[in-house]
């Protein structure tokens, strides 16, 4: 949210400087993300009044204009601007004035006609993003001032994170609260006087929804002029908080909005048929926004509607069957309460995150709808004119009820906060936010203000008398009893080794949102139940996951479209698997490898160009692996998974327990996904990588026995049921088994391959002899024959 600093003094004084103001707000609990000037720099830009213009004798477009900028001299302007006449008040950069962008203004002749400097239009001083014509100031402004001074662009705009719990501080009014209880003075702001009703009219509602709607206030608006020009000041202010100047009842309606935190919509009276009706919507019921867009409603969206359907999606956007133009002369104001729960997501699910959704969603005051028309009846009335006629505040029995007094211990309170406060001085902080505090003994009965919807519990009085109290004004104590982090035990995975294995193998860390798109986990992971969010910040985003894939694969996706051939990342974080009550958080390590095999780079063979394949991140997950010191314990063995390529998956297991998977993206995802290169992936439980301490054993100082043995087996037959297979057969005197050489071709029979393998022997406690070896390579001959159906090359 941005604040102008000039605004924030109209409600509060405030003692501090900008810079000081933004450090103080950020310790009290709001964040000020950016502190920046009204406008960007420029400099010798007056104020300056056109005495005449005249059409250009070379050209239809443009106007010769004698300039008044205060000087006594009039200057010769050409301009092109189809606003430029006699009588405006307007911003001249005269010669030797620089403009945003490094631009500086020179004489120069335009179709034989001399020009002393440039009037200027909003955009070419950086005051908007687009401009139909130069500057039009108001008529009082005097030639000859500096622009900067007389708008006051030196102004400072603080950016606001209003967190989500505190939908009141969503207005100048909210900080000028929190700027009042810091600085410990009052909010004085404009004296908003409720004028007499110049007629009697009242329009129809009825509130159907009454827990979605409880309270809408309305007020008929007569003789307005629509296409009176918005004042400056006021299209200023707009301009620094970030919405655009559109129409006065507009601009009007917004600014209450930013003012006071309570959005307001305007119809068009003469558009409306029959009364208001607030009521839930049918099933896809079609309504048109003021956007253009067209959507088919949810039963569970609240609308505004009249005799001949909605006219409105409450809380979000009106309706562009009455909206407001520029021929508009009777309006009907709109202000009303929707609860939060009536209006949360329901915006996102149509793409739509507004002003007003986000003010709805975190709550505004529920006492405070007709204040707002009364704001906005007065400022319309100096600008476009017309006759109001009375307030009519509408309710139903669902108006949110007084805010129940809450106690504040004293002994709790030095607790949380480890420093015993003055009595007085918590009762000033509470009383500074416009609570009421009633002080029993040494504890308090608190009641928090009705716009106050964030204070429920003894813990919420706690955080409001340390945050104006000021958390650096909290001494630092030294705790009961010593803090000791626990030592990681020697068996537990170290975090840090795991990651820097994967990124000296080129892998870079990723970080990805626990939330998935419901449809893409479903098409990865049919069947597997879902634990959907309460209330997702995007619909895709809407579901926890249960792998790290999904958003791996996103990621990849996104580098790929920007022109990263290569990709490899790695993400360490938390799956959820189970149903909703059943669910397990589990600590996992995945990650994703696309596109050539090395980077780029001269001498490269063409396999060395190739895309990475299984075998290629196979290798990585094996050096994954041998971190734990008990590599051997670790076997691949094909399987199947709906997420990856048939025939080139394996399942990753420790001990004969499944702890993860590798393979290939499947086809169809690939396709579906628009990869460019086929994206392989692996995922490993990050218990099952707990360290193994590896064990002493004795340096044998006699000779080693070599035995090569080839063996014809099925195709199928893989290399750890071959490696099983031999361990299990020779005798404790192998040391270590080799694989030399794989063969398939001519000389073997179709489905078989050739397997070369070297057998190492060794004693701890003397030399072997031949028999002996003969003896163990017997035992391996025979079981392969046997279990294997293996065939002895010679």
């Amino acid at each position: 949210m941005k604040v102008p600093y000039s605004w924030l003094r109209e409600w509060v004084p405030v003692p501090w400087g900008a810079g000081e103001l933004g450090a103080r707000l950020t310790m009290a609990g709001f964040e000020v993300e950016a502190n920046t000037p009204a406008a960007p720099p420029f400099s010798r830009v007056v104020v300056a009044r056109i005495v005449s213009a005249q059409p250009h004798p070379q050209a239809d477009k443009l106007r010769v204009c004698q300039v008044d900028a205060g000087t006594g001299t009039l200057l010769s302007i050409v301009c092109g601007a189809p606003n430029a006449r006699a009588g405006l008040m307007s911003a001249l950069a005269p010669v030797g004035a620089q403009l945003p962008g490094d631009v500086s203004i020179r004489a120069a002749k335009l179709r034989g006609v001399e020009s002393q400097g440039m009037l200027c239009s909003a955009k070419e001083l950086g005051l908007s993003e687009d401009s139909d014509g130069i500057v039009e100031l108001p008529a009082d402004a005097p030639p000859g001032t500096l622009l900067r001074e007389y708008l006051d662009l030196d102004d400072t705009v603080l950016e606001l994170n209003i967190t989500p719990n505190r939908g009141d501080a969503m207005s100048i009014l909210g900080v000028a609260r929190e700027v009042a209880a810091l600085a410990q003075v009052q909010v004085t702001g404009p004296q908003i006087i409720a004028a007499a009703a110049a007629h009697n009219e009242r329009f129809p509602v009825e509130l159907d929804a009454a827990a979605a709607c409880p309270r809408f206030a309305s007020c008929i608006v007569r003789g307005i002029d629509n296409g009176a020009a918005t004042p400056l000041w006021m299209r200023e202010r707009l301009r620094r908080a970030g919405v655009r100047s559109i129409s006065a009842v507009v601009d009007v309606t917004n600014y209450v909005m930013l003012e006071l935190g309570q959005p307001m919509h305007a119809y068009d009276l003469g558009k409306l048929h029959g009364g208001i009706r607030v009521r839930l919507a049918r099933a896809q019921e079609p309504l048109t926004l003021l956007d253009g867009r067209e959507i088919a409603c949810d039963p569970d969206m609240l609308l505004i509607t009249d005799r001949e359907g909605p006219v409105g999606l409450a809380g979000v956007m009106g309706g562009l069957r009455t909206a407001v133009s520029a021929v508009t002369r009777d309006i009907l104001l709109e202000s009303a309460y929707f609860s939060p729960a009536a209006v949360a997501g329901r915006g996102r699910r149509v793409g739509l995150v507004t002003d007003a959704s986000q003010r709805f969603e975190r709550g505004v005051d529920p006492t405070r709808q007709g204040r707002a028309i009364e704001r906005a009846v007065a400022l319309l009335r100096t600008i476009a004119g017309g006759a109001a006629g009375p307030i009519d505040v509408r309710e139903t029995a669902a108006v949110p009820p007084p805010p129940a007094p809450v106690p504040l211990r004293s002994s709790r309170l030095a607790r949380i906060l480890g420093v015993q406060l003055a009595p007085a001085q918590v009762t000033a902080a509470l009383e500074g936010l416009g609570m009421q505090v009633r002080a029993q003994g040494e504890d308090w009965q608190v009641t928090a203000p009705a716009y106050r919807f964030d204070i429920g519990i003894e813990a919420d009085l706690i955080e409001e008398v340390a945050r104006i109290v000021g958390l650096d004004a909290i001494p630092e104590t030294a705790a009961r009893a010593p803090q000791e982090f626990r030592r990681l035990s020697g068996a537990q995975a170290g975090e840090s080794a795991l990651l820097q294995t994967l990124a000296a193998r080129g892998y870079q860390e990723a970080i990805t949102y626990a939330f998935v798109d419901p449809a893409l986990q479903q098409q990865l992971f049919p069947g597997a139940p879902q634990l959907a969010l309460a209330n997702a910040i995007a619909s895709d985003l809407s579901v926890m996951r249960v792998s790290l894939w999904p958003g791996l694969m996103r990621a990849a996706r996104e580098n790929q479209r920007r022109q990263q051939s290569r990709v490899r990342l790695f993400e360490h974080g938390s799956r959820f698997v189970g149903a909703t009550g059943d669910t397990r958080e589990i600590d996992t390590l995945a990650g994703i490898a696309c596109g050539p095999r090395l980077p780029e780079q001269w001498g490269l063979g063409k396999e060395a160009r190739g895309n990475a394949d299984f075998h290629d991140v196979k290798a990585d997950v094996v050096a994954l692996l041998a971190t734990t010191g008990d590599e051997r314990a670790f076997r691949f063995e094909a399987a199947g998974h709906p997420a990856l390529h048939p025939g080139r998956t394996a399942k990753i297991l420790r001990d004969g327990t499944t702890v993860g998977w590798l393979g290939e993206l499947h086809p169809l995802h690939v396709k579906a996904l628009d990869f460019t290169y086929v994206p392989v992936l692996f995922e490993v439980d990050l218990a099952a990588l707990a360290v193994r301490p590896v064990a002493y054993q004795e340096i044998s100082r006699f000779p080693q026995v070599r035995r090569d043995l080839a063996i014809v087996v099925d195709d199928d037959i893989t290399l750890s049921a071959v490696t099983e297979r031999v361990t299990l057969s020779a005798s404790s005197l192998l040391r270590d088994l080799r694989v030399f050489d794989v063969y398939r071709g001519p000389g073997l029979e179709k489905g078989r391959k050739s397997i070369a393998l070297g057998l190492i022997f060794q004693d701890i406690s003397r030399t072997l002899t031949d028999e002996e070896v003969g003896k163990a390579m017997a035992a391996v001959v025979a079981d392969l024959r046997e279990n294997l159906n293996a065939r002895i090359r010679e």
